[in-house]
């Protein structure tokens, strides 16, 4: 099968690499979505977890035939596009596996949040760099700030590009998320969008973008940029703006 560049589409072949997603959440007798199925090689491995349903979840109708040949009971394989996907209907204490498309992950992780009341766990396979900033090693950027405000972030283990048919031109990296216990925003919108504020023009000062006594009170250094804050300093500038009605 012709995979589509427009997808950004690699294949993941290393069976030891694959168990090991498989097994980087207990999965047993819980409803599990698998984000871009692709050739059902991750799917297979998930399935010999025994959960109790496997929703896989994979936007080319191509694939989706392929899927559908993998004759189990448990499986449910739905032709849709994950970044715009309403993950809640399957209920609640749900646990989000995949092996991300490259051109895709920053949507796809962004509605992954946008469900985290139903979604408890995740587990994503991503470029190593992107996963590195959503962990927060290097180069931080509004994603990782919005992923870490809702879940705690594992790096778990990085995964060379001579696993995957076509090899991509970079390595990729397996991180674990896990729900925090208390949701600390209410209107999600807002929060998104206070941190796409603070994110554009990276090399602008905060006080440029935000209110100079809001910053004061957040003990932010004003003429600091956005790659230094934390969640708990936009946590602080939202809870203000919220209280000021801004």
């Amino acid at each position: 099968m012709k995979l589509k560049k427009s997808l950004g589409q690699h294949i993941l072949v290393s069976k030891g690499v694959l168990k090991k997603i498989a097994s980087c959440i207990d999965i047993e007798k819980k409803t599990v979505i698998e984000i871009g199925g692709g050739t059902g090689n991750l799917t297979r491995e998930l399935l010999e977890k025994n959960p109790e349903k496997l929703i896989v979840v994979e936007i080319d109708r191509e694939m989706v035939e392929v899927l559908r040949s993998i004759n189990r009971e448990n499986i449910e394989i739905v032709n849709e596009d994950a970044s715009t996907y309403e993950f809640c209907k399957h209920g609640k204490d749900l646990v989000v596996i995949g092996n991300l498309p490259y051109n895709m992950y920053s949507l796809i992780i962004e509605n992954i949040v946008r469900h985290h009341y139903c979604i408890r766990e995740a587990c994503f396979l991503l470029q190593k760099e992107v996963s590195e900033r959503i962990v927060g090693k290097i180069n931080v950027g509004w994603l990782s700030l919005l992923v870490r405000t809702f879940y705690r972030v594992e790096y778990i283990m990085t995964v060379p590009s001579r696993f995957f048919k076509p090899p991509p031109k970079v390595n990729s990296g397996l991180i674990k998320l896990k729900r925090l216990d208390k949701c600390p925003v209410v209107d999600i919108d807002k929060y998104v969008w206070l941190l796409k504020k603070l994110f554009s023009n990276r090399r602008k000062m905060l006080k440029n973008k935000i209110n100079e006594d809001i910053l004061i009170k957040c003990k932010i250094d004003p003429k600091a940029r956005a790659e230094k804050l934390k969640p708990e300093n936009v946590l602080c500038i939202y809870n203000y703006m919220e209280e000021a009605k801004l």
